[in-house]
């Protein structure tokens, strides 16, 4: 089980699949650096010739003339900003950002992880020419980050992900403005209008709810190329045009819709049928999801191995590092980074949290914020963009030797913050990784011992919740991990099932989940649940009551609560509760009340148990979406 990707669920959640990406992604980046460091020093006439080979696209009698490394700095690298602002926005819309006030302290962050930097290299270049590439020292490389932070593995607790994400995304938003106010030629008034313009459409196009793709396309194509005839770098399309795009969960009834719409062209497969179905299939995703999904591996591992491959090619030379090694810029940058990211995260993070009286908390404890703070430290994708706008020649090979530098000491400084971690003892390790903050409830409806389906200790410290459909081929590949997982974890865990039966597609579904509330009454909710499970390919009428017959009910009894649907009226009550948390399909998971998107794995499962009981020794407090 690799995924979420049960009966009419959706697959693992996006911020799980961007994480996944990255780490792999994390070494075709290196692997791209080594080869343009390789290709740069065995051929650095050929590697530079190359990289400045001229590339035209017309139109007629206009057209844009560029390198290649300027259609990859400007061109490709607005797609890779365009996957960091979806991502952005779907924790905006879906994630731990939903809640507003937490966007505050890491955006806080962002903004003092790039002034301190900056006036670290102030400070070492004062008085130099170099002076004027203090944008070269300020900002993270998001994905190199998250895909260092994927290296770590377990070692760092998981919401140290979107807290990174946030400082790197306000991180990009600044630095993109930065170039494109520091950096960028001279202004083209009218084109700068037009973009602007094209902004305002695009703009109007969402407020009216238009969904047609091909228009944001070719709108967006329109505004980077306005942007880049005004001289503002067109990468800040990219990221615009990603926070744009909303996220919103598939919702059941659409689900449903879809459901018909396939049944209709089984019997009747026309041409105008299928491309119904496709549009009704396309509605009940964001298109926040699909873009994801289509564009992130692109970027992952296409677009920014190319830039490296473009802009990390220097020639290497003992004379070279030994002037590296005082020059002021190189040590300015190496510097900024290394010292001034941490600091100014950690030191920002930490006052604002006493300014505000706790009432701004990290989502992450100390440690984990100290440890980002070094992951911060890795400069490379735009810091490498603005070194090859601020400087040409020695200075620029210089520059790219301390911005690969910085990366290697980053790597460093975050691998010996987790070993230190690693010494601690068990609970204050956990409060140092885990922190204080309250946790965002999803699951709407609580579970009420008196109503709900418990199977363990009622006092357990970790709740696993479960909306299950007993038709459901995935439920019943799950049915043996949550076993297995309660035996593992003993008293410390009571699980729940809620009923979701998807009557659209599993016709026996509604009456299964009917018959084990009708097993309720006589005490024998969980020996017909399990009967269920076992048997799903016989949920007819007549097989019902063999099992009934089989756990020793009452078979007359049972025959007339099922006929007369007395368990009708609560299954209703599990599907307003499913459609109230965002549910909309099985297997789905609530771990202390969160939202478990991804694998049910045992492993998988396992570790998102351990997290939740970690919190609860921590006394952690859950907040609710309304607070």
């Amino acid at each position: 089980m690799t995924g979420q990707t049960g009966c009419g669920t959706k697959p693992r959640s996006p911020l799980r699949a961007f994480m996944h990406t990255e780490t792999s992604s994390a070494v075709a980046l290196l692997a791209a650096t080594a080869a343009a460091l390789v290709w740069a020093n065995i051929a650095p006439g050929a590697y530079d010739t190359w990289w400045h080979t001229q590339v035209s696209l017309r139109f007629g009698q206009a057209g844009i003339t560029l390198d290649l490394r300027d259609w990859v700095n400007s061109g490709l690298m607005a797609l890779f900003f365009f996957v960091v602002g979806l991502e952005a926005r779907r924790e905006f819309d879906l994630g731990e950002l939903r809640e507003r006030r937490r966007l505050a302290l890491p955006f806080i962050a962002g903004l003092s992880g790039m002034l301190v930097p900056i006036a670290l290299f102030l400070a070492v270049n004062a008085g130099q020419t170099s002076v004027h590439g203090w944008g070269t020292a300020m900002s993270t490389d998001t994905a190199f980050a998250l895909g260092i932070l994927a290296v770590f593995g377990d070692r760092l607790p998981g919401r140290l992900r979107v807290f990174l994400l946030t400082v790197a995304v306000a991180d990009d938003f600044l630095a993109l403005v930065v170039i494109a106010v520091a950096y960028s030629g001279p202004l083209d008034l009218p084109a700068l209008a037009a973009a602007f313009a094209v902004l305002a459409a695009l703009l109007a196009l969402r407020l009216a709810g238009v969904r047609i793709s091909a228009v944001y396309a070719l709108l967006s194509l329109v505004l980077w190329g306005a942007l880049l005839q005004s001289g503002v770098d067109p990468v800040v399309s990219g990221l615009i045009m990603g926070l744009l795009t909303y996220a919103h969960p598939a919702e059941r009834q659409a689900l449903e819709n879809v459901s018909g719409l396939f049944r209709r062209f089984r019997e009747q497969p026309t041409a105008e049928l299928e491309r119904t179905l496709r549009r009704g299939l396309s509605s009940t995703m964001s298109p926040n999801e699909r873009l994801q999904r289509m564009f992130h591996p692109w970027t992952s591992f296409v677009i920014v191995p190319v830039f490296a491959l473009a802009n990390a090619g220097i020639t290497v030379s003992a004379d070279q590092l030994t002037d590296a090694a005082t020059s002021p810029l190189t040590l300015g940058i190496v510097l900024a980074y290394v010292a001034g990211k941490p600091i100014g995260i950690f030191a920002t993070t930490w006052l604002a949290v006493r300014v505000g009286r706790g009432r701004l908390r990290p989502p992450v404890g100390w440690g984990a914020v100290a440890a980002g703070g070094s992951l911060a430290g890795v400069g490379f994708t735009v810091s490498l963009l603005i070194a090859d706008l601020a400087f040409t020649g020695v200075q620029l090979e210089e520059a790219k030797i301390g911005i690969l530098a910085a990366v290697i000491c980053s790597f460093i400084l975050t691998w010996l913050a987790t070993r230190l971690l690693a010494l601690l003892p068990p609970r204050r390790r956990a409060r140092a990784l885990l922190g204080e903050e309250q946790t965002i409830v999803d699951l709407v409806e609580p579970v009420d011992a008196e109503r709900d389906h418990i199977r363990g200790p009622l006092d357990a410290p970790v709740t696993l919740v479960e909306y299950g459909d007993f038709e459901c081929p995935y439920c019943g590949l799950a049915e043996p991990v949550v076993r297995e997982l309660l035996a593992a974890f003993g008293d410390e865990v009571r699980y729940v099932w809620r009923h979701l039966p998807l009557s659209d597609v599993h016709p026996n579904a509604q009456l299964a989940a009917e018959a084990a509330e009708a097993a309720t009454l006589q005490g024998g909710y969980w020996q017909m649940h399990d009967m269920l499970l076992t048997h799903q390919g016989a949920l007819q009428l007549k097989h019902l009551l063999a099992y009934a017959e089989q756990i020793g009910l009452d078979s007359d009894r049972f025959r007339h609560d099922l006929r007369n649907r007395v368990g009708a009226e609560r299954v209703a009550e599990d599907l307003e509760s499913a459609d109230l948390s965002g549910v909309s399909g099985t297997p789905t998971f609530f771990v202390n009340g969160r939202h478990h998107y991804g694998a049910y794995d045992i492993a998988t499962l396992s570790a998102a148990v351990r997290t939740a009981r970690a919190q609860a020794a921590l006394g952690y407090r859950s907040g609710s979406l309304s607070q």
